[in-house]
């Protein structure tokens, strides 16, 4: 049956979700090198901008979901593959650094959200998310960012598990490599949100 996306992203019940677009991740002090040329190579930040920038002009809530740490590395278990590898890179992303904030082009004007975590692999996890979100209505929340690999993911399961509609415009998420991204959306993704792109979401709000 095919999806009303206008109707869907409703900007009366919709919130835009941007994952991770920190300096540190996905930009110039970004350890996690791999997905920064992947990021750069799809032209993610653009399409992601473009969704953003519809965002704002329908006046619909903008999170920018943050990992954070602390000088010290403490509260942030190393229970994984890839926390132990963050871990051994360096700490980074603390709060007030170059690599903690969000890149210039996606940058948070006044009265959008900004929600951290200390640990944990995606924004619903040990955060006020959720709770932000049902206080203001929000039923349907668009995915963006990185990575598809994990907390794309991560956050589209969560986001369903807690009663949310998701939609996500395929060329404003990025993961690696491009062979594991296709897969993912094609038997997992597209299974529990609805696929789009940022230009028909942008012009669902336009």
């Amino acid at each position: 049956m095919p999806v009303d996306l206008q109707a869907l992203v409703d900007p009366a019940r919709t919130a835009l979700l941007l994952m991770e677009c920190q300096e540190g991740v996905i930009g110039g002090e970004g350890k996690l090198g791999a997905l920064a040329h992947a990021v750069a190579q799809h032209g993610t930040v653009g399409a992601i901008g473009r969704v953003l920038a519809a965002a704002r002009g329908a006046r619909v809530p903008v999170f920018h979901c943050t990992m954070s740490r602390r000088p010290d590395g403490r509260g942030a278990a190393v229970n994984c593959l890839l926390l132990a590898a963050t871990a051994k890179r360096g700490v980074g992303l603390v709060p007030g650094s170059a690599a903690h904030a969000i890149v210039p082009p996606l940058a948070p004007i006044e009265g959008e959200w900004v929600v951290t975590r200390f640990h944990g692999l995606t924004p619903f996890h040990g955060t006020e998310l959720d709770a932000i979100l049902r206080n203001i209505g929000v039923r349907t929340v668009v995915a963006t960012g990185v990575s598809v690999n994990i907390g794309i993911l991560g956050l589209t399961i969560e986001a369903v598990n807690a009663g949310y509609q998701v939609v996500i415009p395929k060329d404003a998420v990025t993961g690696t490599p491009d062979d594991y991204v296709e897969a993912v959306f094609e038997h997992t993704l597209r299974l529990l949100a609805t696929i789009t792109a940022a230009a028909e979401v942008a012009s669902a709000w336009g």
